[in-house]
């Protein structure tokens, strides 16, 4: 398969059953979320939410584009991290692999909402920094830039659903005071018995919109996943897009070649003509590759990745010299270079279509087990007073709202963390932060605060010991 022997054939499989079986579980580790208000508040039966919220995973993961799965790729320079013994590339991938499904099937176990997202970021930046030991190591093993923003995305979005829901929460309150709407609303489930209709109806659209942005962001996390393990072990052939069109290309090159050309490389520092030097001769290079191509299926296999190479290090460094001050552009050649160079980049980010099936089929399959342990912390164990109909409603619009932004973006965030600070929010709304379960709100503190720096040293320790080994 694919040119490999036998070995690796099987060790690619596995690898690639490995990567479904993490979106398996994050499929009920993460959105058993998604499902908790409408179970909880007995507006559908578990089984109707499971197999619905499943259905609308599925679609999520087709619909919500590749932003967020090449920002996982971009986060680990792949380009920079293989080479051409296979046994290291299959290191990586394991690495990853069994640090990300161990965490999150463990903290499933305990109960506490901890994120997949977290589990697969620290999986990587741990993988890269592990690499940055060795001694033959040279070249930058994490994409800092990207991390950064990662970064960010993840620390902002859990505390924008905790604000933004209390203020939902206030509005909610204020204008329905003293009505018999407000006080349905705002009275604790009875068991057994679902709600009025209207009040389903707003569970079941909310329940609904986390489950499909959950798959566009969660989903694309694990279609991410899989290109990485695709482009380590078979970068020959899945370096590159081999529906593109490359004749597109050449006139992108020339574009960025007649802006690059006017730079004053005399007002720059040593290390940005460097940049610059590379960035122009990776330009020509490529402009040569491309000049008589009419489908990426025509170049070499054992060239694909070096072009592969070239448009990802092109591209850092062009983002790097638009950003500095000392580079002289204008806004209009910034532009240019911004817009031809994302032209160019359509050759690498790209994911097949059978990956795409393969993710949503696991993720969809996931949603519909496991989910009793979340369901309990999410309705009962954050607040100290049982989840009403305004607060589960208030927090999964909110969620919803967070996690289609995010992905419009192309920044991954914690599905579980979104949704768990928004019900925080809820019953802070409610009552004061009095309100809250300390026991519980720590041990999702820990687990956030924990989930990067233990799995980050798992899947380091995994990798030299992997990388030792083979």
């Amino acid at each position: 398969m694919f040119d490999l022997d036998l070995s690796y054939s099987i060790l690619l499989v596995l690898c690639l059953l490995a990567a479904c079986g993490f979106e398996f579980v994050n499929g009920f580790h993460d959105t058993a979320n998604a499902v908790a208000t409408v179970i909880y508040t007995n507006t559908l039966k578990p089984w109707q939410a499971v197999i619905w919220s499943g259905f609308w995973n599925f679609l999520g993961v087709f619909a919500g584009g590749i932003a967020v799965a090449m920002g996982i790729v971009n986060l680990l320079p792949v380009e920079s991290l293989i080479d051409q013994n296979i046994s290291h590339s299959v290191s990586m991938v394991m690495a990853l692999l069994m640090s990300a499904i161990f965490w999150n099937l463990l903290t499933w176990y305990l109960g506490i909402p901890c994120s997949s997202s977290h589990t697969l970021i620290g999986s990587i930046l741990g993988v890269g920094l592990a690499f940055s030991l060795l001694p033959d190591s040279t070249s930058e093993a994490v994409n800092w830039g990207k991390a950064q923003e990662i970064g960010l995305s993840l620390l902002i979005s859990p505390l924008f659903g905790f604000s933004v829901t209390i203020v939902l929460m206030y509005f909610i309150r204020t204008t329905t005071k003293k009505t018999e709407t407000g006080d349905l609303l705002f009275k604790e489930p009875k068991k057994n018995t679902p709600p009025p209709f209207w009040i389903r109806s707003i569970l079941f659209v909310t329940c609904t919109l986390v489950s499909f942005f959950h798959g566009s962001n969660d989903g694309q996390k694990g279609v991410g996943l899989v290109m990485l393990i695709l482009i380590g072990i078979v970068p020959t052939y899945f370096a590159l897009n081999v529906n593109f069109d490359p004749t597109k290309i050449p006139s992108s090159l020339a574009k960025i070649e007649n802006v690059i050309s006017s730079i004053d490389s005399t007002t720059l520092s040593v290390v940005d003509r460097k940049k610059l030097s590379e960035t122009r001769f990776m330009n020509h290079h490529l402009a040569e590759a491309f000049s008589s191509i009419t489908a990426v299926n025509a170049i070499p296999k054992d060239e694909k990745f070096g072009i592969r190479k070239d448009v990802m290090v092109m591209d850092r460094n062009i983002k790097s010299m638009v950003e500095k001050e000392e580079v002289r552009l204008s806004e209009a050649d910034k532009e240019t270079l911004m817009a031809e160079m994302k032209s160019v980049r359509k050759l690498t980010d790209y994911s097949p279509t059978w990956v795409l099936f393969m993710i949503s089929i696991s993720l969809g399959l996931g949603t519909m087990i496991g989910w009793k342990r979340i369901v309990k912390t999410v309705g009962e164990k954050i607040g100290k007073e049982h989840l009403t109909y305004a607060q589960g409603a208030s927090a999964e619009l909110v969620a919803a709202s967070t996690i289609g932004l995010s992905t419009y973006f192309g920044l991954p965030v914690s599905t579980t963390h979104v949704l768990s600070s928004g019900i925080a929010g809820s019953m802070v709304a409610n009552k004061g932060v009095k309100n809250l379960q300390p026991e519980t709100v720590r041990n999702i503190l820990i687990a956030w605060f924990l989930t990067l720096p233990v799995v980050m040293v798992m899947a380091g320790t995994l990798f030299l010991i992997f990388r030792s080994i083979w």
